[in-house]
Formats: C-alpha cells, sequence, structure tokens
C-alpha cells in the first residue's frame, strides 16, 4: 500500500514535523503543507476525526500528493474531555504558555485523584483530495495533570502532563523515549502496520 515516497504533512508545526519524520523513518519523505501554501484550512470539525480528515483534505489539494494530517490534542476528565480539539487555541490562540497557565487556573483546586487525561491523536490519511476512504488511526497516552509545570523538552501541554510509568512529566522525556510510547507513536504504529511499513 506504500506507492508513495513522499506525503504531505498538513501542519505547519516544525515540532510536529520533526516527531512524525522520525516515526516514519526514511522509506518516506514528509513534506510540510507550508511548502505549498500557507492557508490553514478553517477547522469546522466537532471532532479529532473530523478535522484531521478536512486538513488532510486540503494539503492533498494544494499540493497534489498524498496528505496526512495529525489532530491531536489534551482532553481532561474533570472537564469534560475540553480543552479537546480547541487545545493549541484554548487560550485565545495566545500559544502553550497562555494554554498551560489557562488549564492550571481550570484545575486550580482539583484533587490528583480528580487530575486523569489523555493525550489524543488523530492521523488521517488520504491519497488524494477526495479519496472516499481515508485512514484513519487514533492513539491515546493516558495521564495526569501536575499542579506545576517541569520539564524542558516537548511542546503544548507536556509540561502538565504527568506519566505514571516513567515517572516524570512528557517534557522531561528524552525526545526518542516520547516518540515511542506517546499518543502520536501509537496512531503512527497502526499506521505503519495499515501502510505496511511496520
Amino acid at each position: 500500500m506504500m506507492p508513495f515516497s513522499q506525503l504531505v504533512l498538513a501542519s505547519h508545526n516544525a515540532g510536529k514535523l520533526k516527531e512524525l519524520q522520525a516515526m516514519l523513518g526514511g522509506s518516506v519523505q514528509v513534506r510540510s503543507v507550508a511548502e505549498f501554501s500557507l492557508e490553514e484550512p478553517e477547522e469546522t470539525g466537532l471532532s479529532f476525526i473530523e478535522n484531521a480528515i478536512l486538513k488532510a483534505r486540503n494539503a492533498a489539494r494544494l499540493s497534489g500528493l498524498p496528505a496526512l494530517a495529525d489532530d491531536s490534542g489534551l482532553a481532561v476528565d474533570f472537564l469534560g474531555g475540553a480543552p479537546g480539539i480547541y487545545s493549541a487555541r484554548y487560550a485565545d490562540g495566545q500559544g502553550d504558555a497562555a494554554n498551560n497557565a489557562k488549564l492550571l487556573e481550570a484545575l486550580k483546586d482539583v484533587p490528583d485523584a480528580q487530575r486523569g487525561a489523555q493525550f489524543v491523536c488523530c492521523l488521517a490519511l488520504v491519497r488524494h483530495a477526495d479519496d472516499p476512504l481515508p485512514i484513519i488511526c487514533e492513539g491515546l497516552w493516558h495521564g495526569q495533570i501536575l499542579h506545576a509545570a517541569r520539564g524542558e523538552h516537548g511542546f503544548g501541554y507536556d509540561p502538565l502532563f504527568w506519566v505514571a510509568e516513567r515517572n516524570c512529566s512528557s517534557a522531561e522525556l528524552p525526545s526518542a523515549e516520547k516518540n515511542q510510547i506517546s499518543h502520536r507513536a501509537r496512531a503512527m504504529a497502526l499506521l505503519k502496520q495499515r501502510l505496511g511499513l511496520a
């Protein structure tokens, strides 16, 4: 199923591009949609899956290449799954530090037992813009929200995400280790199986 040597990633996020290229290895060249257009599609879906498909179709249309989109975010149990699909723009687009501050404020007096959360990653791969059968792979990474940021690695909510089995925050994990156990790694492992790359 892997007849293509390159695909376009529907993201302008350099961190995400680097992570996904590392996970896919050398058999596929991952290019950023930014090479073709800086225009971002409006994410009008109400779920990670809808938004991933929407972004993948847009990138395929702009580039003429098979496209992979990743819609991911943080779902906090106590907040009913918020920030969810709005994770990147939780604090009105003011960036990671503002998002983290808003999340800490929302969970200010919440005890540890109720601070469960999961990072969610939904990958959508389309062979072309009108592909009637997108490949959808999801990955979940369970953890807890800390009371204060810890660690220097990663991006987004990584400094607040406690990984119990490693006894550290996601931002304290070396990137190679994170790339083996994260929500994105889990979704990518499924995708590689589907593509016959595993």
